[in-house]
């Protein structure tokens, strides 16, 4: 089938459900993709319009309008050719052009990094996707088609492609109810994330294919034949294996073999209205038996994204657990299309009131979220966007959905601001409990509150898991402890610059210092100095920006007459990064035993033949030197702009499994950490140790690093490298 051939069945599919008399305005809209992608290609080969058909017909496929399917054609015209918006909007109307808008990067705006840069094109279209959810929607069919399409693209890019997917894009599909694109973005992601799991897991379904085509079969004659008494009309029943990811998720992540995942096999029972659903639950349950605590009901207590279906695991006569899902056809739709879905039964964007509510945490992430560094932003989203929810109730009854391992402060914040900030306390199904304890589907609580509360604890921070909770105690702090927020900001930024040679005091008193506040975003050096005490910037951003700026101001302004000369800390530089007594020409080297990086106290030792070399102050090679060899130390200090990264060893501790090394050199490609060496090491009782040799910046960047890793799932401790006896000699180039 010819491009052409392909535009005109796009425009049928869309008669066939929509307007007719749009066609033309598709039709319009893949002849004008096609003439401004027309010299491009994709790395496949393919002429580059096919990939804007392609998406086209996956948003056609979700039954969206005539607006949408012509914005998916366009959605790279104005990032990758000459066109503009405003061409857009001349020719298809300001609604296509604000959809493509959405779609476009950020690339021509500088930033300081590019995990910056892509959290702001993910905060672009998160802000497009609040005002119009298309956005989102064309926007998954385009990932859609690219996961489809990764074969073309190198190794490295099939990784970084396919976390993206995992981290941003599946669980926003999860987020919204679109079940059908939301499973297969996390198959084919998991193909290329972990292709051994992968494997495993598809061989073990091919070759049971048989056994398990006869099972389901006899599963679903049986409940056919159960339900015929209470004749529903429209009853359809399906069989199907569970998704390959979600049977990874039970297999690696819980340890269980592929006979141990209990809903392995599932049947979908589709009526008319809710009541033959509880009927044909009460029908089901006579025919096999169901398993204990294994029954959901997420008719009466809808997930946010609208899925609704009863679910219960039932044991065959083969001894075999399977699942059983029922549910109306309109719950169907919902559930395979969530939002989309809407488009089959409403014009254009009139959605209703209920339809803006459910879509109104988007727009209360962006605010909470408004000031979040970029590492804050991702680690946030991924929290907000979390597929694993708890259902607890208020002493009313009213439902309260929050993130698996949320306490009873989230749940307090989660009613309002003023209950959390007045908790003192917490009852869950009616007995007293700590504040910090992890709630559970089900639970009961009930918030204890004073109006004489001292307000949340510092400590809170590290407690809840929602960043709505973790952002409005940082709103209370604040608000409502400005002096101390200052005292304590101070003490962490003062400590924060002398690791790199500066003193506060002095640089308060020079405009470098008012100009990196302006930077970012606070007025004054007192309101950056609160914000750092109340957590809304990170000490290490605040003082690298500071330092940056008196990097471009080191030579201090001339004055003439008894003008007072303005104060600029001195920038020492060196191009190994360590200043040897004064000197920023002496070679220097740094020891293999301790990897010391800027950040950390350091000494230098005299060699022979090598210079200089650089440890840290605690390392054991140097601490027990006596006699001539303790005149051979040096001061030593970093210099203030230390340039390029450093060589650091890290130690992880963590349960042994299949994946894990996998797993851990994924998280430090994506955070585009360079891996020298991996050294493991069996210690017993189901553990392994990894010595793993990396460059870093310094040591908040490795402190950084290693909080990542020790997220990694299994990982049970992350530190420094102890010293490596006999390696104090030599030392080792910076990388």
């Amino acid at each position: 089938m010819t491009l052409e051939d392909r535009a005109k069945a796009l425009g049928e599919k869309y008669a066939s459900y929509g307007k007719a008399a749009d066609v033309a305005k598709i039709l319009d809209a893949y002849a004008f993709a096609a003439e401004a992608h027309k010299d491009q290609y994709r790395q496949s080969g393919e002429p580059y319009v096919t990939h804007a058909l392609a998406v086209a017909e996956i948003v056609a496929d979700m039954s969206l309008d005539a607006d949408s399917i012509s914005a998916a054609l366009l959605h790279d015209t104005v990032e990758d050719t000459s066109v503009t918006n405003a061409d857009i909007v001349n020719r298809f109307g300001k609604p296509v052009a604000e959809i493509v808008d959405g779609l476009t990067k950020l690339e021509r705006i500088p930033y300081s990094s590019k995990e910056e840069q892509e959290v702001e094109n993910l905060r672009k279209m998160l802000l497009a996707m609040s005002k119009d959810i298309r956005v989102i929607l064309v926007k998954l069919a385009d990932r859609l088609h690219n996961i489809r399409t990764l074969d073309a693209k190198s190794d490295v890019k099939r990784r970084e492609i396919a976390l993206e997917t995992m981290d941003v894009y599946s669980p926003i599909a999860h987020r919204l109810g679109i079940t059908r694109i939301k499973q297969e973005l996390e198959d084919r992601s998991l193909r290329y994330l972990d292709p051994i799991g992968y494997d495993e897991i598809v061989s073990a379904l091919e070759s049971t294919s048989e056994f398990r085509e006869g099972l389901i079969n006899r599963i679903k004659s049986t409940i056919a034949e159960g339900l015929a008494p209470l004749g529903i009309k429209n009853l359809c029943i399906e069989g199907r294996v569970k998704q390959i990811y979600s049977i990874y998720r039970k297999m690696f992540m819980q340890n269980k073999t592929i006979d141990e995942v209990y809903d392995l096999y599932a049947i979908r029972v589709i009526v008319d209205t809710k009541e033959e659903c509880y009927n044909a639950l009460g029908m089901i349950h006579d025919m096999y038996k169901p398993m204990p605590r294994r029954f959901k009901d997420y008719i009466s207590t809808p997930k946010p994204n609208m899925y609704q279906s009863l679910h219960t695991t039932l044991i065959g006569r083969e001894g075999i657990p399977f699942e059983v899902q029922i549910r109306t056809w309109e719950m169907h739709h919902i559930a395979e299309y969530g939002v989309a879905a809407h488009w089959k039964y409403k014009e254009g964007n009139d959605l209703g009131v209920n339809y803006e509510q459910k879509l109104g945490w988007i727009r209360s992430m962006l605010e909470t979220q408004q000031d979040s560094d970029a590492e804050d932003f991702i680690s946030n989203f991924k929290t907000d966007m979390f597929a694993d929810e708890v259902y607890v109730f208020t002493p009313k009854g009213d439902v309260i959905n929050l993130p698996a391992g949320a306490t009873t402060i989230d749940f307090a914040y989660a009613i309002h601001s003023g209950v959390g900030n007045r908790m003192v306390g917490a009852k869950v199904n009616n007995r007293i409990v700590s504040i910090d304890t992890v709630l559970s589907n089900g639970d009961i609580v009930e918030v204890l509150t004073s109006k004489v509360s001292r307000g949340p604890g510092r400590d809170w921070l590290k407690i809840v898991k929602t960043s709505e909770a973790r952002t409005k105690i940082k709103q209370w702090y604040k608000k409502e402890k400005r002096e101390e927020n200052i005292v304590q900001g101070r003490e962490m930024l003062d400590a924060e610059l002398k690791k790199n040679g500066m003193l506060l005091s002095e640089a308060e008193k020079c405009e470098a210092m008012l100009t990196a506040c302006k930077k970012l975003s606070f007025n004054n050096i007192d309101d950056m100095l609160a914000g750092i005490g109340y957590g809304g910037i990170t000490v290490q951003r605040a003082a690298v920006r500071i330092r940056d700026e008196f990097a471009k101001t080191a030579k201090p302004e001339q004055t003439s007459g008894d003008e007072p000369v303005e104060t600029v800390p001195v920038i020492r530089r060196s191009e190994s990064g360590v200043i040897v007594e004064g000197s920023d020409s002496c070679l220097v080297k740094f020891a293999r035993c301790c990897t010391p990086v800027p950040g950390d106290r350091i000494r230098g030792f005299v060699t022979r033949g090598y210079g200089v070399s650089v440890h840290r102050a605690e390392c054991t090679n140097i601490t027990g030197m006596k006699g001539d060899l303790s005149d051979r130390f040096v001061e030593v200090c970093w210099a203030d702009i230390t340039e390029g990264a450093f060589s650091a060893s890290i130690e992880i501790t963590a349960r042994d499994r299949v994946t894990l090394i996998a797993d851990i050199t994924a998280l430090l490609a994506n955070m585009h950490i360079p891996i020298h060496g991996i050294q493991t090491k069996k210690v017993g009782g189901g553990e392994i140790v990894l010595q793993m040799d990396i460059s870093v910046n310094d040591l908040s960047h490795l402190e950084m690093v290693c909080g990542r890793v020790h997220g990694v799932r299994g990982v049970t401790d992350v530190s420094r490298s102890g010293v490596r006896r006999g390696e104090a000699e030599g030392g080792a180039e910076k990388k």
